[in-house]
């Protein structure tokens, strides 16, 4: 039985598409403190049959008379990638707080754009990189904060399977699609080098910044090869720790996702599963001080839920945001287009010097 407490977020989900039916209907209805209050999307056929499944208050096929509602308090954003900023700045404007997916957007300019209009507003946006909120990534990164010292150096990987979609088709619900859905034009997917950093390395680059703190400058190579993409990126941290990051994509083989973390006073190491089995990552925290290995349960891992509890505790009760900022979202941006400057001039790249898209 959901214990919902006595005072609930109302959320508006513009989009019915895979992300939202396989993740954010989900999470909206199972989080202690938020409805599922309103959904919206230009194909009837697919919101009447989403409206009939999950039941919202209302629904919407204009997303300009979600806005209007004053019953609506946030949306989150389950949408392409090039609709993410023009349609998080309409929702900024109606006075309603922002959940999107990740990235942040498609270029550092549209980004930056959007971050001055929430810190003009003081709204909440919270950028969708669900791994915070896996519970023993959340754990190691409080260790990392109050134990470790000094991070000396970080190693991070994120493999895709080649038998990835066999995986999810079993555990995902089936995919409810429409004719009438809004698409972008032409075909995202076409270019695997951008699809693969904004889709992949957005969550690869945020975790690493999320355990080692700011990025100065990446240089990374890719070698294109037996229809994999490998990208193996050099990090420099503010600190002046060193990082080491592989994304591989596809790896003949099981999904991988860890990192390797070594501190002044302890070391870090963990395991990531394919957040469709809401089990937490496997994470060991070595520390000197005791000589102890510390390792959390992390009994409850729907990260998409606890995702929007995080950013309804931040509206509601004026908690700190564990998510991903809109600064984080730049930063990431940043990154993002810091490395595929690199693997194109062939040298390290600064991300305060990062223009354009990936």
């Amino acid at each position: 039985m959901i214990q919902k407490e006595s005072r609930l977020l109302r959320i508006g989900i513009l989009g019915c598409g895979p992300i939202a039916q396989i993740a954010h209907f989900d999470a909206c209805r199972k989080a202690r403190n938020a409805e599922l209050y309103a959904i919206c999307d230009l194909a009837d056929d697919l919101r009447q049959k989403m409206a009939a499944i999950h039941e919202p208050r209302t629904a919407y096929r204009s997303y300009d008379e979600m806005l209007a509602d004053p019953q609506v308090a946030a949306v989150v954003l389950g949408v392409a990638d090039q609709y993410h900023v023009p349609l998080a700045l309409k929702a900024i404007a109606a006075g309603k707080h922002v959940l999107l997916e990740k990235p942040l957007g498609v270029n550092i300019e549209e980004c930056e754009q959007l971050r001055a209009a929430v810190h003009a507003s003081k709204l909440t946006l919270q950028v969708g990189n669900n791994r915070r909120f896996d519970p023993g990534i959340a754990f190691a990164q409080k260790f990392i904060r109050e134990e470790i010292g000094q991070l000396i150096a970080l190693k991070a990987w994120y493999c895709d399977s080649t038998h990835r979609y066999t995986m999810t088709d079993n555990l995902q619900p089936i995919v409810r699609q429409s004719a009438n859905a809004k698409r972008p034009e032409g075909n995202p997917k076409a270019d695997k080098r951008r699809y693969f950093l904004l889709t992949h390395a957005s969550h690869l680059l945020d975790t690493a910044r999320f355990f080692g703190g700011e990025i100065v400058s990446v240089r990374a190579r890719l070698s294109e090869k037996c229809g994999a993409f490998t990208w193996f990126i050099e990090v420099e941290y503010a600190s002046g720790a060193l990082g080491h990051l592989d994304l591989t994509i596809p790896v003949r083989g099981d999904f991988e996702e860890g990192f390797q973390i070594y501190g002044e006073h302890g070391s870090v190491k963990g395991q990531v599963f394919l957040p469709w089995y809401h089990k937490a990552s496997v994470v060991e925290c070595f520390s000197e001080k005791d000589r102890q290995f510390h390792r959390p349960l992390g009994e409850d891992a729907h990260t998409y839920k606890l995702q929007i509890e995080g950013f309804a505790d931040s509206i509601l009760h004026g908690k700190p945001q564990h998510g991903a900022n809109v600064d984080d979202g730049v930063a990431a941006m940043r990154a993002l287009v810091a490395v595929a400057r690199s693997v194109e001039r062939g040298d390290a790249v600064k991300l305060a010097e990062a223009i354009g898209a990936v």
